[in-house]
């Protein structure tokens, strides 16, 4: 029985495989398997990362790290901080309303098309929505912040769970 063995989740992390300073060669130009001549030329696929947080208040802080270490690695610089601002608060809400104990939280991220979609994924029920708040309550206002400040934001259904996204148009160096 091996010592220290990495988990599952260790050894299968999530690698960004069409990004030039991995080291990987990327084609400017695509082929089919029976014909080398160039098509789709101008195809550019989104580029995804993923990461998985435990139901932990301190968790928040790491989700937003990834997300300004993968908005660093695209090359976005415009509406970071709006960004990192909505991430905080899907995982807030996530950690509050929608992760059962023993469970963990998806932060997912999408760049394609001049947009970054940010994703945070729970296992619980429930649809969240923008309420009506007392003014001089202490929380509270963490979807209407995504509300304001996102291009687009919505609640997509899972099995189990949900997917709060909010999307950002955004202008990147090299992509």
């Amino acid at each position: 029985m091996p010592v220290n063995s990495p988990s599952a989740h260790e050894r299968y992390r999530y690698q960004p495989v069409l990004m030039k300073e991995y080291g990987l060669p990327v084609s400017p130009t695509l082929v089919t398997h029976r014909d080398d001549r160039p098509v789709n030329v101008e195809i550019h696929p989104a580029l995804l990362r993923e990461r998985y947080f435990p139901r932990s208040p301190q968790s928040v802080r790491p989700a937003r790290e990834f997300t300004a270490e993968t908005l660093r690695a695209w090359g976005v610089t415009c509406r970071r901080d709006d960004l990192l601002l909505c991430v905080s608060e899907l995982a807030t809400n996530a950690l509050l309303h929608g992760v059962p104990p023993g469970r963990y939280y998806r932060v997912r991220l999408m760049l394609f098309d001049g947009a970054v979609r940010a994703e945070v994924h729970d296992s619980g029920g429930g649809r969240p929505r923008i309420a009506d708040r007392d003014p001089g309550a202490e929380g509270g206002r963490g979807l209407l912040l995504v509300a304001g400040v996102a291009d687009r934001w919505g609640v997509t259904p899972r099995m189990p769970g949900k997917a709060v996204w909010c999307e950002f148009g955004v202008r990147t160096a090299g992509f």
